[in-house]
């Protein structure tokens, strides 16, 4: 992963979409833990083997703006970046784009560190130095 946005990308599936033919609002959700996943696989840290490891980052909040709405079949790209990375916590932002370019959705998920007892530690510093180079403010992405 060299770029400092990761991309992802996802077809929307039958299951997401509510009778209106549009993403019910909660499926962007299932759809960010996806690219999460998937942007932790590709810089080393699979979230199964930070599990293994006592690890876990559970989400805390998240703040999402819905901009229009993305349909069953759409072809849509999820950008994810470091919004902070310090000490316990960890906040991805992320956008949603159809494949026309327009922005679908954009925010923010707030996670902390914390071993598998739930308790908040110290995020891993092997796992500080893989994401650093994704570490951007809101509007150094475009």
């Amino acid at each position: 992963m060299s770029d400092s946005v990761f991309q992802h990308q996802h077809r929307v599936v039958y299951a997401e979409c509510t009778l209106g033919n549009h993403v019910y609002y909660a499926r962007y959700l299932d759809m960010l833990e996806e690219a999460r996943g998937e942007f932790f696989r590709q810089a080393g840290w699979p979230l199964l083997a930070l599990q293994e490891d006592g690890t876990a980052l559970p989400v805390i909040g998240v703040e999402i703006a819905y901009k229009g709405p993305a349909r069953y079949d759409d072809l849509l790209t999820i950008q994810l970046w470091l919004a902070d990375m310090r000490g316990i916590r960890l906040n991805f932002g992320f956008r949603i784009l159809h494949v026309n370019g327009a922005t679908l959705a954009e925010g923010e998920t707030r996670h902390i560190c914390a071993g598998l007892d739930e308790k908040p530690k110290r995020l891993p510093s092997g796992l500080c130095e893989s994401l650093a180079p994704f570490l951007r403010a809101r509007d150094e992405v475009s």
